[in-house]
């Protein structure tokens, strides 16, 4: 059996005296798609912290491609070939469009070439046309479309998204779906984290739910949407 990219085991992580996670479990093969769910405060961005090195468990592994890496810097992390695409985007303002992409540029770390700065404006034509605009001119809706495009440039093995659609329109919704659609089709593997059950279920693989920092659901997507009581259970308002 292929090794995972990501493999996260028995992760307990604290913020000071506070115990966030509690023994999670997390894998990622090479070309799937995962959603990790589950309601506000439930522990999915800590997860996804304690991957990248930005906060360090106190007890468990994370592995990327077989290395043991539970106590590196989020920078050797990245260069391992894991891309994240924040919440709150983290864009540079003062930077135009097209700084902000050519900052990034880098041949993956297993020499993956695939996105190239033309590849990331033919996917975002709206970038395209604001190239030379200065990235704190864009609306938010484009500042995600260029935070996407910047993970891109550094063709990663993993590209993960966090809250990627939240507080954007409908119509811009539908155009940053669109192209994670195109990210799974080159063969990124991809963690989404997103509200919107109906759009991650259709789109992953398979689904982890977090309740409390604990794993409640861990499925294929088409088992999740085949129990209702469960999405209104662990992800219902």
């Amino acid at each position: 059996m292929t090794e995972p990219l990501i493999d996260a085991r028995g992760i307990h992580t604290y913020y000071g005296a506070s115990h966030v996670l509690h023994g999670v479990d997390l894998s990622l093969s090479r070309g799937e798609t995962l959603g990790l769910m589950g309601r506000n405060g439930m522990g999915k961005t800590t997860l996804i912290k304690s991957i990248l090195g930005v906060v360090r468990p106190r007890s468990g592994t994370v592995k990327i491609k077989g290395a043991d890496m539970t106590r590196s810097a989020p920078h050797r992390v990245a260069l391992a070939g894991i891309a994240c695409v924040p919440e709150g985007r983290g864009i540079f303002p003062n930077l135009s469009v097209y700084e902000n992409l050519v900052m990034a540029a880098r041949t993956g770390a297993e020499g993956r070439s695939d996105w190239s700065l033309e590849r990331v404006l033919h996917a975002f034509p709206r970038l395209r046309e604001r190239i030379h605009h200065g990235g704190g001119q864009l609306s938010g809706g484009e500042q995600q479309m260029l935070t996407i495009g910047r993970a891109l440039m550094t063709n990663p093995d993993v590209l993960i998204l966090d809250e990627a659609t939240e507080g954007l329109a409908p119509l811009i919704s539908k155009e940053i779906w669109r192209i994670v659609r195109e990210i799974k089709a080159s063969g990124i593997a991809t963690i989404i984290v997103d509200k919107n059950f109906k759009a991650v279920s259709a789109i992953s693989d398979r689904c982890v739910i977090l309740v409390k920092g604990a794993v409640v659901f861990a499925g294929t997507s088409e088992s999740l949407r085949a129990e209702p009581s469960l999405h209104e259970r662990y992800l219902g308002v």
